[in-house]
């Protein structure tokens, strides 16, 4: 059994100082590498966490290498520990706003405090915007699932419903088909274009047309798809495509919003391969920008945006340093204690 790492979350009102080099919005995978990146290289950091993981529902985390199958909670409390052993806060707070001022960023938190930031990385995640089905959400991450890389090995060789609810939905009946022989689409709101239909014949997969009306739930578990007839289709999983939506609402003092996604799949915060967003200063890493990431890379993109954070903050520092270099007054002003 893996240990237990106690980890406390620090009250904001009583342990936010009033200014760090790196606000991270989010403690998420991608929050917690970013700051724990920067961590590390001795930038003063805090991890502003509203408490609400978008992989809550599921038991485990899928495909991460050398922590495949941890629980997500298990997963988040080891990475509050290791931030904080680098000098690093991780606080319980929901960011309302985020404001540029004349040193950078003020960051107004729901509860009323605030605390100044000379840079913001932010990884809020998204929101999966599910179909209004009776039953989906409160499967959700259990034998409703989205992701074949996350969930399919799971429900492998069993009888699996796809529900057409977005524009991916075949395709993601064709990854599915790689787990199972049993595969169902349910045309639902979206049914299949000819050459779509073509595909998933040749595959193997059966085709339901009409609306779906409610899941089969026995026991605590899925046994079927009822349709807006009456008929109940025998399945023990359903793939549902939700639409994702970025949480980033309180970046739009600063010109940010979310926007279309290029594949439809939902609303994300544009930003270089880098993390860097049209807002300087500003930077984005996870399923934030990128809504199909999963743990490990969105993680990975953080540590790489917190990496780029610390150079610009560094290049800021040596031009202030030659500035001052340059003026006996000024460097004298900043040598004196404040």
């Amino acid at each position: 059994m893996a240990r237990m790492v106690a980890v406390e979350v620090v009250e904001v009102a009583e342990q936010l100082r009033d200014g760090y080099d790196v606000v991270v919005v989010g403690g998420g995978a991608a929050g917690l590498s970013g700051a724990l990146m920067l961590a590390r290289v001795r930038r003063s950091v805090v991890v502003i966490d509203a408490g609400a993981p978008r992989n809550a529902p599921a038991a485990g985390v899928h495909g991460l290498l050398g922590r495949d199958g941890i629980r997500p909670a298990e997963l988040l409390k080891r990475g509050r520990a290791e931030v904080h052993r680098y000098g690093g806060q991780v606080v319980a707070g929901e960011v309302a706003t985020a404001a540029r001022d004349t040193q950078g960023f003020t960051v107004a938190l729901a509860d009323g405090g605030s605390v100044r930031a000379r840079r913001l990385l932010v990884a809020t995640g998204l929101v999966d915007q599910l179909p209004d089905v009776p039953c989906v959400r409160e499967r959700w991450g259990r034998d409703v699932v989205h992701c074949p890389y996350c969930h399919g090995w799971e429900v492998r060789d069993q009888a699996i419903g796809v529900l057409a609810s977005g524009p991916m939905s075949v395709h993601q009946a064709l990854l599915f088909r790689q787990l199972s022989d049993d595969i169902t689409y349910f045309s639902h709101t979206m049914p299949p274009t000819d050459e779509q239909a073509e595909q998933l014949a040749a595959r193997g997969v059966r085709v339901v047309d009409g609306a779906v009306a409610s899941l089969e739930i026995v026991e605590d578990r899925l046994v079927g798809v009822r349709l807006g007839d009456g008929t109940v289709v025998d399945r023990e999983a359903l793939a549902v495509a939700p639409r994702m939506v970025a949480r980033a609402g309180f970046l739009a003092d600063l010109g940010l919003q979310p926007t279309e996604h290029p594949s439809g799949l939902g609303e994300h915060i544009p930003a270089d391969p880098t993390g860097q967003t049209q807002a300087a200063g500003v930077w984005v890493a996870g399923n934030v920008t990128d809504l199909a990431a999963q743990v490990g890379a969105a993680a990975a993109a953080a540590a790489a945006a917190a990496a780029q954070i610390n150079a610009d903050l560094v290049a800021e520092e040596t031009r202030r340093a030659v500035t001052a270099s340059q003026d006996p007054l000024l460097a004298e002003s900043q040598a004196r204690p404040s």
